[in-house]
């Protein structure tokens, strides 16, 4: 029989274009938590697994049409869920994922003009019955969307690191990707919180902290209400 952890896990996701500055803030918030007596699983999709891992090369340098691009995504999905997020979560850990679904509805779905249907289908299959309760679809408790102009974006990219296959698309496609984002979360009914990352990187930060903390997960550090 599987034990109930005392402190229930907690799952979240930073989502955003590339170049909005999310991946740097992840490390933050996985240094408070374990401030706060937290067990914490860092991870990112795709990736994740060994397996998962494998199709993250494939899916950032290898030429593909859009639905073998979707469904590597959620084959890594699958993957990383049942080896990786279930297990820490029913251990009652904090995961703290560099992207989940969000970015395929935001990427494939508005970037590439994927059909949302399908998504949906597929989003059903891939992430229901990996844990516990075998009919929970998992989603995350608190998505963070670090939001910037597109442009802003292109220009820290520029000076960043040779571009993958996403990175190398024109502005135009990371605008529909951004547009893409503020559906999803006008849909989220209050899962997503915006991080405006346009701010110097100690506001932005403070931003993070202070979503977590507003839903009693974190202590609110004095002076960041």
């Amino acid at each position: 029989m599987t034990s109930i952890p005392a402190t229930p896990g907690l799952f979240i996701t930073f989502e955003g274009i590339d170049g909005a500055g999310k991946t740097s803030h992840i490390g933050a918030l996985e240094r408070a938590f374990a401030a706060a007596g937290r067990s914490v699983t860092l991870t990112r999709e795709p990736g994740g697994t060994p397996l998962a891992e494998k199709l993250r090369a494939l899916l950032l340098h290898d030429a593909m049409d859009a639905l073998t691009e979707v469904l590597l995504v959620f084959a890594a999905r699958r993957d990383h869920l049942c080896r990786v997020i279930e297990p820490a979560l029913a251990r009652g850990d904090v995961v703290l994922c560099d992207r989940f679904t969000d970015a395929t509805f935001a990427y494939q779905g508005a970037g590439r003009g994927f059909d949302i249907g399908v998504l949906s289908q597929l989003e059903q299959l891939a992430q229901t019955g990996c844990g516990l309760k075998a009919d929970l679809m998992r989603n995350p408790d608190l998505t963070l969307w670090f939001d910037v102009p597109p442009a802003l974006a292109a220009s820290r990219l520029a000076a960043a690191r040779a571009p993958d296959r996403f990175e190398a698309e024109p502005v135009e496609f990371f605008s529909r990707v951004a547009e893409g984002y503020a559906e999803r979360a006008h849909q989220s009914g209050g899962r997503f919180a915006r991080i405006d990352s346009t701010l110097a990187r100690e506001d932005v930060s403070a931003q993070v902290l202070r979503q977590v903390a507003a839903r009693g997960w974190l202590p609110l550090r004095e002076g960041a209400a």
